[in-house]
This record gives structure tokens, sequence and C-alpha cells, in this order.
């Protein structure tokens, strides 16, 4: 019986997202779980949407907007992944990253989430509140909170 089956793992496509996608990839590898990568985006205005689209081909206008970012981020975490030969499943989300990776874990019944450190230092945390520390507190599974920085 394996430690863990399903691990959860937020990326921005950040330096330390990637390293945090490694911990997790490495845990997930160890573990014969599967990993679940989220990664989050803020809807944006239509008109922004329409601007950054204009003149593009039309087999790839509709490859702009908030979902682009995205994409890439998750694009680079199976990737990371791949080198691990772990299995991953993606999960693209709207919204807050914390929430968004709070929301996977509980669907898929994750056995742990690993977050980054970034955001967690000095008195930054709690004034701003951070993805790591949302996660932890609020998480429906043990965390793991990898040193990135």
């Amino acid at each position: 019986m394996s430690l863990f089956k399903r691990i959860v793992v937020g990326t921005d496509g950040s330096d330390s997202a990637r390293e945090a996608i490694r911990q997790a990839a490495a845990l997930a590898q160890m573990s014969g779980a599967v990993l679940e990568v989220v990664s989050a985006y803020e809807p944006v205005p239509s008109r922004r949407s329409e601007d950054e689209s204009r003149g593009a081909p039309g087999d790839v206008a509709h490859e702009f907007g908030p979902r682009e970012d995205v994409n890439f981020a998750l694009d680079g975490a199976a990737s990371i992944a791949a080198d691990f030969g772990v299995e991953v499943k993606r999960h693209a989300l709207d919204g807050d990253p914390a929430d968004a990776i709070l929301s996977v874990a509980e669907e898929v019944d994750a056995d742990l989430i690993v977050v980054g450190n970034k955001g967690m230092t000095g008195a930054r945390r709690f004034l701003l509140g951070s993805v790591p520390n949302k996660v932890s507190h609020h998480a429906p599974c043990s965390v793991y909170i990898a040193r990135t920085t």
C-alpha cells in the first residue's frame, strides 16, 4: 500500500513553482501517486482579449486570453513530471490560486498538497495572505511546504 495516491500541486510557471513541482513529482514517483497539477487564472475583460487576439491568424486567435499563461504553466509542469515518470492530470481553473488548489484537492480526494514556501516570509504573509498560508490553514489533507527559495 502506498503512502500517497493523489498529490496536488499548484503552479504559476515561476521558478519557485517549478521547484515545488519537482519535489511533488519526486514524492509521487516514490509512492506511485498521480500528480494533480493546478493552475489558476483571473478572468480578463473581453476588451483585453479582443485587443490581444487582433491580428492573429484565425486558427490561433482563440489561444489568446487568460488561459494562455495557465496552459503554458501546465505544459511546463507536465514536462517536469514526465522526467520522473509519473502520471499527471492537469487542472486549469479561474479564480484565486489557493482556492483552486483546495478545490481540486477536495474533488480528487487528495492525500497530500505540495506548495512552495514563496510568500511565507516576513510580515507580508499576515497583510496580504499567500497561497501557501491559505492552503495550509484550509487543506482537506496533509500539506508539504517545499523550500523553494
